[in-house]
């Protein structure tokens, strides 16, 4: 099972062998601990649940779920597989070794939250006339319905909340490997603010 849980730090350039400068995004990816295997027969589905992190003031429930894993997680994830990786079993750990240079896999955050903002900003829209009869309130949404069927239609382009969206990005190329380190650095950018939780899944 490719796929790893870990925090981004940040953004740098590495140089590599034929000497371009590659940007990549460094991230501390796991190592993960196994939780709970799920299968068709128990659970009407095929699937792998793992552990990142060190959590604190875990509840009863989470805490005697995880403890025969030997682990305290601060976050808990599963990932849908077809067939279960031979000798996966609870309490086995999955750290950056999964992947090699040149692998592509796809990025998961949350991007980073802007706050309210109106549509010229969220959505790209044109400001209204500056000059010859404007009225100077030129980021004002306008109209944003019609005579029928008298109602705003549910997703209509408007001002409000901006960012904090979970947002995937695809086939980001694995540039950087430190084993000792447990660092993986991807091709590219990876959405999220630094220290947030970034979901690494390989192609199958």
């Amino acid at each position: 099972m490719k796929a790893l849980l870990g925090t981004k730090i940040g953004m740098t350039q590495i140089i590599s062998k034929d000497g371009v400068a590659v940007p990549v995004t460094l991230i501390q990816a796991g190592p993960i601990t196994v939780t709970q295997v799920k299968t068709v027969e128990t659970d009407g589905y095929t699937a792998v649940q793992v552990a990142y992190g060190e959590g604190k003031n875990l509840s009863k429930a989470v805490a005697g779920h995880t403890k025969p894993a030997g682990s305290t997680p601060k976050h808990i994830r599963e990932f849908r597989v077809k067939n279960l990786p031979e000798g996966l079993l609870v309490g086995s750990t999955i750290d950056v070794t999964t992947f090699n240079l040149g692998d592509v896999v796809d990025a998961t955050g949350t991007s980073k939250g802007k706050g309210f903002a109106g549509t010229v900003k969220r959505h790209n829209f044109q400001t209204s006339r500056h000059t010859h009869g404007g009225k100077g309130d030129i980021r004002k949404v306008g109209s944003i319905g019609s005579m029928y069927p008298q109602k705003v239609f549910k997703g209509k382009r408007m001002a409000g909340r901006m960012g904090h969206d979970r947002v995937t990005v695809k086939n980001l190329v694995v540039a950087y490997i430190d084993a000792e380190s447990n660092l993986i650095g991807l091709r590219g950018a990876v959405p999220g603010p630094k220290k947030g939780l970034i979901i690494i899944g390989g192609k199958a």
